[in-house]
């Protein structure tokens, strides 16, 4: 009788070791000895991006998957860190905590990760309301940038991000020292402006106007996003997912009367985009 296999429960310690098998000059795996900081890029990415359409889609068991993904992609990033004696896995961690507890001041009394700030009323620690937190994180992380030698209110926020969340990210540090709209209703008339700016371009026929002023239109909706609490780039990808949701159901609306898609003019494309809304509820 053939003994019952069982699955290992496997420890962060084995997950680094695996990473320093895969990385060993002579036994471990040509792809993982190929990579290095900037070809991983693209991969962590991606995987941040299946992570967030997993947590989307509420799957779970696939969160759960994709977090492990992007786990390892950091524990990949420590061991190259480790190669080139730059840093270690240890080094991210103890950088990691230290930071939290340095910007968490309203919940770890002194720094010290058992220190305990007494809360008078149930669920806030003192006077520390949301609004006077965040004004504490940004002070901490406007000091943070200063022994950084990044004394610039623009300084530290990454070149690298997705033009969405980086528009919203910079107009956020402007409206910090009070350079922004009062309102969403203020953005919302430069959104006009800026429509008639580009539909001036258009017009002209000047490409490179057209560019520019299709920069700022798109600039001007983040704005209002971020007016309305909203996440641009997370309102972007709904949209998106509704466009292909719908444009799907066209296809398959074609299929059924054996018609395809390049062969219908306008107007018969019009009538199924509209059939689609339909049906999905709009």
């Amino acid at each position: 009788m053939a003994a019952e296999q069982t699955s290992a429960q496997y420890s962060l310690s084995d997950l680094l070791r695996v990473m320093e098998r895969l990385r060993d000059p002579q036994l471990g795996c040509p792809w993982d000895l190929g990579q290095s900081f900037d070809s991983l890029v693209p991969s962590t990415l991606e995987e941040c991006y299946e992570l967030a359409q997993a947590i989307k889609n509420r799957d779970y068991a696939h969160v759960e998957e994709e977090l492990g993904d992007v786990l390892f992609q950091v524990v990949f990033y420590a061991q190259l860190g480790s190669e080139q004696a730059l840093f270690s896995f240890d080094d991210v961690v103890s950088t990691l905590a230290e930071k939290l507890l340095r910007r968490h001041p309203h919940v770890f009394k002194d720094g010290d990760i058992e220190g305990v700030v007494e809360r008078p009323v149930k669920g806030v620690s003192g006077d520390a309301t949301v609004d006077v937190i965040k004004q504490s994180w940004e002070a901490i992380k406007k000091a943070e940038r200063k022994e950084k030698s990044q004394t610039g209110i623009l300084d530290d926020v990454p070149l690298a991000l997705p033009a969405l969340p980086r528009a919203q990210k910079i107009q956020k540090r402007a409206a910090s020292v009070n350079f922004d709209w009062p309102d969403a209703n203020s953005a919302l008339l430069k959104i006009e402006e800026e429509l008639s700016e580009l539909k001036g371009a258009i017009a002209a026929g000047d490409a490179v106007a057209m560019e520019e002023e299709l920069g700022d239109l798109l600039f001007s909706c983040v704005n209002v996003a971020r007016h309305l609490n909203l996440d641009a780039e997370a309102s972007l990808r709904l949209a998106t997912a509704k466009f292909e949701m719908r444009f799907n159901k066209m296809v398959e609306l074609a299929a059924r009367s054996a018609r395809e898609m390049g062969e219908l003019d306008a107007a018969q494309l019009h009538e199924l985009w509209l059939q689609a809304k339909r049906d999905g509820g709009d």
